[in-house]
């Protein structure tokens, strides 16, 4: 008997037609179900499982139906009609769900003929120890995340920044204008008048609020280290580098706000790179070769003068224009004396809170004596003070004698603007603030005199509250012993 010998394939076409032929059987074998439709997303064939799977009774035929018709949710004629595949989702039929996989299927010619679609497991219980460790991976990815986020989003409120005058009323308000804009806010102010204080504020009210807050100090950074700090660093991009690239604080910002404290400092060679990512909102980080877009606004803040340094060529003209979209001047404490009263109150409160310790009112004289200092230090210069008082008096209640630290201040009356002493017998024009704490002074004094030195009557008398009187005693200086009776 002669050996038989295995039949060869003679043609492209038979190689194809027994490739399908054997992919359409290992379809049926491996997966729970598998469907494949054609161009009009018509079924054109269907595994037995599939039809178990549906509850398909085989009394009429399903293929040659709309995929819809047979299954509500299927997707499988978006995959045909996008050429997209789709590999990993989750089919809801019934009560159950179903990991798929929908792939399109190509012609000879490249173009989209049909789609097919597979059960991949038709309990997704099959996958709960890939799930369960994704989940774990998503927990574990946000907890990170929000432990980032925490350090990175704003400390202060627009209600920390105190004081009722008219300077903070008004600063306050253009702060708030600011927030509800997308352009760069410049803080204009001496140290310690509450530039980073207002800058966090301005992203807490900003739509940028849920991003990240990032701060650098231009002033306390060496300039070798200020551009990486800045733009980020590439693997080799210099001697201690690293072999890994490092995000720098415009990409640590994306997204978010970034506060440029003491811009005034900003070295001058690395303001056309500052200047750039303003402009283009494109980093590119040190030592590499590729810009990263980012999203990122810029709050900066200085106690320079930045027209003066444009002037003098120090600080360029164009990064001053890009910078100065929204300024806002926060005014020295000495300017706002008035506040001085309700920030005491204030800090004091603070100073004990974070002490640990019972807080410390001032007498009427304690108080006179802060206002009438220039506080050079502004804020922050009036804490330490009353830090210091607190720390080395006995007693809870501050008066002067407890602020020997600060100079004693000569009645501003008898100085001219120089410091000389002004010849009484020359004419002056006083500024009209002096002028109408002078004319304050007198009309108090008329009513004390006038009612015995009773304050409640003599707040009658000018028609303001006792409380409003006793302040009013204190700023002015007109100290008296005397008690109401």
């Amino acid at each position: 008997m002669a050996r038989q010998v295995p039949a060869r394939l003679s043609s492209d076409a038979e190689v194809r037609a027994l490739a399908a032929s054997s992919l359409v059987k290992l379809f049926d074998s491996l997966y729970e179900g598998a469907v494949v439709i054609d161009q009009d997303g018509r079924i054109t064939w269907i595994n037995d499982k599939y039809k178990a799977l549906i509850g398909w009774n085989g009394s009429e035929p399903i293929e040659g139906r709309a995929i819809e018709e047979v299954l509500p949710n299927s997707r499988l004629r978006q995959v045909m009609e996008t050429g997209q595949a789709d590999l990993l989702d989750v089919l809801t039929l019934g009560r159950r769900q179903m990991v798929v996989s929908r792939i399109p299927l190509h012609g000879e010619a490249g173009n989209v003929i049909g789609a097919l679609g597979v059960i991949l497991y038709d309990r997704l219980q099959a996958l709960k120890p890939i799930v369960s460790k994704f989940q774990q991976m998503q927990t574990d990815l946000a907890t990170v995340r929000k432990q980032l986020a925490d350090g990175r989003q704003a400390k202060y409120r627009f209600s920390q920044f105190i004081g009722a005058s008219r300077l903070a009323v008004d600063t306050k308000e253009l702060a708030r204008r600011a927030a509800e804009r997308e352009g760069a806010v410049l803080l204009l102010g001496e140290t310690g008048t509450g530039k980073e204080l207002l800058a966090h504020a301005i992203h807490a009210a900003s739509r940028r609020a849920e991003g990240p807050l990032v701060s650098l100090n231009a002033a306390a950074i060496p300039e070798a280290l200020l551009e990486a700090e800045l733009f980020g660093v590439e693997p080799g991009a210099y001697t201690g580098a690293g072999n890994k690239s490092r995000s720098g604080k415009f990409q640590l910002a994306d997204g978010g706000t970034l506060f440029l404290d003491e811009v005034g400092d900003m070295p001058l060679a690395l303001q056309p790179k500052l200047l750039r990512v303003l402009q283009e909102g494109e980093v590119e980080p040190l030592g590499g070769n590729q810009l990263r877009a980012v999203n990122v606004r810029v709050i900066a803040a200085t106690s320079r003068d930045l027209k003066a340094m444009v002037d003098a060529g120090s600080f360029r003209a164009d990064l001053y224009y890009r910078l100065n979209v929204l300024p806002i001047r926060l005014p020295p404490l000495r300017e706002r004396r008035e506040d001085v009263s309700m920030l005491c109150e204030t800090l004091l409160e603070q100073i004990a809170e974070q002490g640990g310790e019972a807080s410390c009112t001032l007498a009427a004289d304690g108080l006179a004596r802060l206002i009438a200092y220039d506080w050079p230090g502004n804020v922050r210069e009036l804490r330490n003070v009353l830090e210091q008082a607190m720390a080395q008096s006995d007693s809870r209640r501050l008066t002067g004698a407890d602020f020997p630290m600060l100079p004693d201040i000569q009645p501003m009356a008898a100085l001219d603007p120089t410091g000389s002493v002004v010849n009484s017998l020359e004419p002056r024009v006083r500024p009209l603030r002096e002028a109408v704490a002078m004319a304050e002074r007198q009309e108090i004094l008329r009513a004390l005199e006038a009612t015995g030195g009773v304050k409640l009557h003599a707040a009658k008398l000018l028609g303001i509250s006792r409380a409003q009187l006793y302040e009013k005693l204190a700023i002015l200086g007109i100290l008296s012993q005397e008690t109401d009776t």
